[in-house]
């Protein structure tokens, strides 16, 4: 019997592709070429399954023209590159990437924090550039993490990570905002306490955000947010490009209304708005949160598990609409 086929959409480990093979007959992107959606489209037809990384857009116009499409495992925790209605609607089953992440995430995040507030890339900058002739008493002085007030939008797994490093790690004040207020003794582990979203901007010394990319949450921070905003304060997004108005940040970060922000999602990415590549006072990595090898390698191994437990056996193990898998 022939095995189904599956899509590889972009360039992964090859013990993730020799796992696929035991199972499928695979077809790869070895050249991790960004595929427009009419060669996507032309190379799901006759799939059963794809492994995506976050930059290919399944829709309902690629799914009406790949009727043979069952799953679409993501190797990222976020998932706005799916429209999952659209999949459950046609029986097509979603999953993510999550957990396995979260740690190495939540590192990332206050490792972008702390740049951020301490200015590093500013002042290797400096450096490199030869300006360094002698210190001064005010040089790229930054602002107080240990003891200061931490802000974090959007309280899952991630944010909690973050909260407990800044609690328990630095002495700060964590306060957050949630769509729905945490269990009494999760609030607790995390030495965190709720706020409002206006009240989180005007009292936070470092806004980190976590939140899900979705329509509702487009533009979560907007100039009307930074206008809240510490002019000595700090924003950091590990979230999704979208959830903050890219052009009003840099006009924030600009005319000093906030200190600095740290960035590692971006609208449009892998494109940076121009005006954010302007500024010195911001500090930008390429959506690297969770890179780490173990971390990535775990990422690829539950998208194939996620492959593998639904064609083979019809269990997935992550899956994003499970009426799909009930039908």
């Amino acid at each position: 019997m022939s095995k189904p086929k599956v899509l590889v959409a972009r360039a992964v480990f090859p013990e993730a592709i020799a796992r696929l093979e035991e199972h499928f007959e695979v077809e790869t992107n070895p050249d991790d070429a960004l595929w427009s959606k009419a060669q996507l489209i032309g190379k799901l037809k006759g799939k059963a399954g794809v492994f995506t990384t976050g930059s290919e857009r399944i829709d309902a116009e690629v799914l009406d023209a790949c009727p043979d499409l069952r799953i679409c495992a993501n190797m990222a925790v976020g998932y706005n590159n799916f429209d999952v209605p659209a999949m459950t609607a046609r029986g097509v089953l979603a999953t993510n990437a999550p957990d396995v992440l979260t740690e190495t995430t939540a590192d990332f995040g206050f490792a972008l924090l702390m740049a951020t507030a301490r200015r590093l890339t500013e002042s290797e900058h400096f450096l490199r550039a030869g300006k360094w002739t002698k210190w001064s008493y005010d040089m790229f002085a930054g602002g107080e993490v240990h003891g200061s007030t931490l802000g974090i939008i959007g309280m899952g797994r991630i944010g909690q990570g973050i909260a407990k490093r800044g609690a328990h790690g630095f002495g700060m004040k964590v306060i957050y905002h949630n769509r729905s207020r945490l269990a009494p003794a999760l609030e607790a582990e995390c030495k965190a306490g709720y706020a409002g979203k206006e009240e989180l901007l005007k009292t936070a010394d470092h806004v980190v955000l976590v939140v899900p990319y979705t329509p509702e949450s487009h533009h979560t921070i907007g100039a009307a947010e930074l206008a809240l905003m510490k002019p000595t304060a700090t924003l950091i997004n590990i979230a999704r490009g979208g959830i903050v108005d890219d052009a009003a940040l840099a006009a924030a970060l600009r005319e000093k209304r906030i200190a600095a922000a740290g960035l590692d999602v971006f609208e449009g990415e892998p494109q940076v708005h121009p005006d954010l590549l302007t500024v010195p006072n911001v500090v930008l990595t390429p959506h690297i949160a969770s890179a780490t090898v173990p971390t990535r390698r775990a990422m690829a191994d539950l998208a194939v598990d996620n492959l593998v437990g639904y064609l083979v056996h019809g269990e997935p193990k992550t899956p994003l609409n499970p009426e799909v898998v009930k039908a």
